[in-house]
């Protein structure tokens, strides 16, 4: 196998990641319609408005997320970064429905995915100081822990 075999499981998780992204926009689109909001109008009715207001927050996060999904995969285990990216969707879909429902409810879900990123980043600095280390001082860190135990 080639280089492929090496991400699918980040690719699926991005795959999976991008579809939500997709139905949140639907979901917007829908909220639009049942309040009778037209673009480019984004206030009207508050339940349209926390929809709108989720689908944004989670497409700003979108970036970060995919950067260091991919990041700790390469550099770190893809399927630890996999499971983690996996949390972290549900976690978005924990925030949406929340935040729909009220402002308050976006909370939970909120902190599970700053939970999920962080872990996300912790790994990838792990992984890139090890690669770092290896490259350049011919240490290889993650191979001493291992022999530690």
């Amino acid at each position: 196998m080639g280089a492929e075999s090496d991400t699918v499981l980040l690719s699926i998780v991005s795959l999976l990641s991008a579809c939500q992204h997709g139905y949140y926009a639907r979901l917007v689109g829908r909220s639009r319609k049942k309040h009778k909001i037209m673009p480019p109008a984004v206030t009207g009715h508050p339940e349209f408005e926390r929809t709108f207001r989720a689908q944004q927050n989670c497409l700003e996060f979108f970036p970060i997320f995919l950067v260091v999904l991919w990041t700790s995969g390469i550099f770190f285990y893809e399927e630890m970064a996999a499971v983690l990216g996996l949390l972290y969707i549900l976690a978005r879909h924990l925030y949406f429905k929340g935040y729909v429902a009220s402002a308050q409810g976006r909370i939970p879900g909120f902190y599970l995915c700053l939970i999920s990123l962080f872990l996300l980043i912790v790994l990838a600095a792990l992984g890139i100081t090890n690669a770092f280390l290896k490259k350049y001082l011919d240490v290889n860190v993650f191979k001493q822990v291992r022999h530690m135990f």
